[in-house]
């Protein structure tokens, strides 16, 4: 008989010691079970691993409905949907350094990733957050554009875009990937887990006047912990395989290579006579407009190897070379892709695309965010709204500030 899995075992014990400490109306309420008025806390755990058992094959058929649809969404679902679980509602904390989440998009992770999770304490909310970063940097990057990075709350996130192969593929996978090892790398140097600290390879004496010293993000540990994530849920040899791997070190050493170096004084009397410097990350911003810079210079590639080996019979590794022969080899850092992108103007079920029906625009720009390019000709309407804002601040010490109520009329334009 094969053995339970341990990782749902861990969860029904949490939820036992959770419901036990529960009013039965909480109980009610958290079980959704109308028979759970009348069970005893002892019978909590088999109503529990009732439920486990039901999440498992909720999973379960996620996983087949996905692998059969052939949309490829399993291989990079447990990525995104990982996203949803960043809620605090459904976080089950074990100690204060141990949480685990009791959440459906848990279950499509792999089975490395989930080992992953267990061996470093700690990891899990940081990896949420810095997809939450992604995201958010995502929109604001495209705010202007016809694609405006949208997302939902399914599984795959982003949608169907992470299925193709174009440009905005590209930097949905390298501002993902760049995020958690932001995340997890400033999570280091707080402390937050358990099973890496500050980076401490530099020490000692940096220059005439200043040395080595106090707590630098650990850029490695995030790169390396990212690497094995991130990219274990990428299955296959093709194209497409080659391109997200391609990407997602793309956003990776973005961040690396965007450190930078900070310093204290010390001396008598605030003088600078020595300084200690550590490695600090960038802002996420810095990263969102790097990965920007690339997206725009991406390079289209095609799957090509480097020929045969005739004295061994064998056949080198394939890799990536640009789709035109007169364009030079992509760097590490540089995006790549290898469809068109689809026509984002209009809605589109089968791509995906959302359009940018009732988006706003500004009427008077000539660039993408003006009505003529964002509503792809269509066309925009226009309506008057009032807009009541805070204005004429004044600080009294100590320590209170006041504000009138300022009223105002703004026009906005929608694309048709």
């Amino acid at each position: 008989m094969r053995a339970a899995n341990p990782f749902f075992i861990l969860l029904v014990e949490l939820n036992k010691r959770r419901m036990c400490r529960l009013s039965v109306t909480e109980r009610i309420k958290s079980a959704g079970l109308s028979h759970a008025l009348r069970a005893p806390c002892s019978a909590s755990l088999n109503i529990m691993r009732v439920l486990a058992l039901l999440l498992g094959v909720k999973a379960a058929c996620i996983l087949l409905v996905s692998s059969l649809s052939g949309t490829g969404a399993v291989n990079n679902s447990g990525r995104w949907g990982i996203v949803n679980v960043a809620s605090s509602a459904n976080l089950l904390t074990n100690t204060k350094h141990v949480q685990l989440a009791l959440d459906p998009s848990l279950a499509l992770l792999s089975r490395r990733q989930r080992r992953l999770v267990r061996q470093n304490p700690g990891i899990l909310p940081a990896i949420a957050a810095g997809l939450h970063s992604a995201i958010k940097e995502c929109k604001w990057q495209f705010r202007s554009r016809r694609w405006n990075c949208p997302t939902s709350q399914t599984p795959t996130v982003f949608g169907k875009i992470v299925n193709r192969g174009c440009r905005e593929t590209a930097f949905v996978f390298a501002i993902t990937s760049a995020g958690v090892t932001h995340a997890v790398a400033r999570s280091c140097s707080e402390g937050s887990i358990e099973s890496c600290t500050c980076d401490y390879r530099r020490r000692g004496p940096g220059g005439t006047d200043w040395h080595w010293g106090g707590c630098s993000d650990n850029v490695e540990f995030g790169r390396m912990f990212g690497r094995e994530f991130v990219d274990s849920s990428e299955r296959g040899r093709d194209l497409r395989y080659l391109a997200n791997l391609h990407n997602n070190e793309a956003g990776r050493m973005t961040v690396s290579s965007e450190m930078r170096q900070e310093c204290k004084c010390h001396g008598m009397s605030g003088s600078c006579t020595i300084r200690t410097c550590w490695m600090r990350l960038p802002s996420f911003r810095v990263v969102g407009d790097v990965l920007k810079d690339r997206f725009d210079g991406a390079s289209r590639v095609v799957y090509a190897n480097k020929g045969s080996n005739r004295a061994s019979h064998r056949t080198e590794p394939r890799h990536l070379q640009p789709e035109n022969p007169a364009h030079k080899l992509p760097s590490a850092r540089d995006l790549v892709y290898f469809e068109k992108s689809p026509n984002f103007c209009s809605f589109n079920g089968k791509t995906g695309t959302v359009g940018t029906s009732g988006r706003t625009c500004n009427s008077s720009s000539p660039a993408l965010d003006g009505c003529e390019l964002l509503c792809c000709g269509r066309g925009y309407k226009s309506h008057i709204e009032k807009v009541t804002e805070r204005c004429h601040c004044t600080f009294h010490w100590c320590c209170h500030v006041s504000c009138l109520n300022c009223t105002s009329t703004q026009t906005l334009h929608q694309c048709l």
